[in-house]
């Protein structure tokens, strides 16, 4: 029996991902392994294939890229104000 992780980073799981990748270990074993340590709170099947195939590629860098956000649009006042028309459609005042 293995002890289990409940969390675990990213970048850890890839970096794993890498190890046992280099070791010519099969993606479907990379998963299982990590479903045996992780209680299935971990990555697909379907990401670890995509990363390994990353790292096949070159991929070095374990870490998340940048991604273009669209910022929120929710502000304090805009909460507010639906606070307030939940009120009054609720019937409470």
């Amino acid at each position: 029996m293995f002890k289990t992780i409940a969390d675990h980073a990213d970048c850890e799981v890839r970096s794993v991902i890498r190890f046992l990748n280099a070791k010519i270990v099969k993606t479907a074993e990379i998963n299982l392994q990590f479903v045996e340590i992780h209680c299935e709170n971990v990555m697909t099947d379907r990401m670890v294939r995509k990363w390994v195939r990353q790292v096949n590629d070159g991929r070095t860098n374990i870490q998340d890229e940048a991604r273009n956000v669209r910022p929120s649009v929710v502000n304090d006042g805009l909460v507010a104000k639906v606070n307030e028309k939940s009120v009054k459609t609720d019937g409470s005042q």
